[in-house]
């Protein structure tokens, strides 16, 4: 991590945490990031959470003055996913939950731990908007189910209520294309899985973009000189930064996310949907390839008072982080000004 990330973040010290496993996690900490200024009752809260592997500071494109997240009125905190390596993960563990006897954290999990923070620690009571990207907004419609009382706002970006059977399918791939390196054994990484990290950058990249963005070259607008230049500085490098156990860490939670699987709803899909009263704007990419535009459909018919907003993106699944697209960026951004002003 670079020096100047080391003291970018506070840390919530949770104590001993019961997870939906049944296991007690000792000493859970969960990192947490903020921006702006909390106003004197407490009413300008935000919550935006973090996607697979990536840390607060990856996901900051729409936080700052004038932004869509606008830190001259709103308040923003974003915690950090549990196994993301700045919260409690497999890589800052110690015995004995390192390595292979980590005790998996579902989204559920997170959740009341970030309610936690903001309850406990920061005094807050309501949220006007919770949002995210990616896993970042399987965890936004789980605060909209679990605290509806307390979400007035919710926007998902490239997410879903619950992982669909195709989506648990992509993920047991890469799994398998990371394990197959010989760093894996016995249930755990014993050391840095290069081939590994490589190959998995290399199956991401499928998946994440859409066939339209590959054929018209679109690479080549972030700066890429070939796709090899593209696969290799920009999937590879990404997982070749992230801690591999870490990485299966945060497939688990994903392949197991599902707003009803907890004791509130007991499996009833339905009802955790219907529960959420927050005003509601998914926003799932035209082509993105596993959080699909139909999923998100058939949630918002079942919800009370939703809107479907499809990007009308090539950049499949990271039209949903446009960091090198201002057209996906453009709109995402006035999407979440407009419902912030409703």
């Amino acid at each position: 991590m670079p020096k100047k990330l080391m003291e970018d973040y506070s840390i919530f010290n949770a104590g001993h945490v019961v997870l939906q496993s049944g296991l007690t996690f000792r000493d859970a900490k969960l990192a947490y990031k903020t921006y702006g200024s909390l106003n004197a009752d407490k009413s300008n809260v935000i919550l935006y959470m973090t996607s697979f592997s990536a840390h607060h500071y990856d996901v900051d494109w729409m936080i700052g003055p004038g932004a869509a997240l606008d830190t001259d009125r709103y308040f923003v905190v974003v915690p950090n996913l549990f196994g993301n390596g700045l919260s409690s993960s497999p890589s800052n563990a110690v015995e004995p939950f390192n390595g292979a006897r980590w005790p998996n954290f579902t989204i559920a999990d997170n959740v009341a731990i970030q309610h936690r923070l903001l309850t406990q620690q920061l005094g807050v009571d309501e949220l006007q908007l919770a949002c995210g990207w990616s896993m970042g907004g399987i965890q936004a419609y789980h605060w909209a189910a679990l605290y509806p009382h307390r979400v007035r706002r919710l926007a998902v970006t490239c997410g879903a209520a619950k992982t669909s059977e195709h989506n648990k399918v992509f993920l047991e791939g890469i799994r398998a294309t990371l394990t197959a390196d010989a760093a894996f054994q016995n249930g755990t990484f014993v050391s840095r899985p290069e081939r590994g990290l490589r190959a998995m950058g290399r199956s991401y990249a499928a998946m994440a973009m859409s066939q339209t963005f590959y054929r018209e070259e679109l690479w080549r607008r972030a700066g890429f000189s070939s796709l090899e230049d593209y696969l290799v500085m920009s999937w590879e490098m990404n997982f070749l930064r992230r801690d591999a156990n870490n990485l299966l860490a945060h497939m688990w939670t994903w392949q197991h996310a599902d707003i009803s699987a907890n004791p509130l709803y007991h499996g009833d899909f339905h009802a955790a949907l219907q529960a959420i009263t927050a005003q509601a704007l998914i926003m799932p990419s035209a082509t993105d390839l596993y959080f699909q535009v139909e999923d998100n459909r058939l949630e918002v018919e079942q919800m009370r008072n939703a809107r479907l907003l499809p990007i009308p993106s090539v950049w499949g699944h990271r039209a949903g982080l446009p960091s090198a697209n201002v057209e996906d960026a453009a709109f995402i951004s006035d999407a979440i000004r407009e419902l912030l002003a409703q």
